[in-house]
């Protein structure tokens, strides 16, 4: 019984830490779209 909680919990965590690890990934994106907008409008 222990083992299936540990699972579940593991599977819980792991999935979360997914959700998580993609919505930070997608910030890095904004961000770096904007530093490049920004140094294309400052180049030209």
């Amino acid at each position: 019984m222990k083992k299936i909680v540990l699972a579940a919990l593991t599977a819980l965590t792991l999935l979360s830490a997914c959700n998580t690890v993609s919505g930070f990934g997608k910030d890095v994106s904004k961000a770096g779209d904007k530093l490049e907008q920004s140094a294309d409008r400052h180049s030209h």
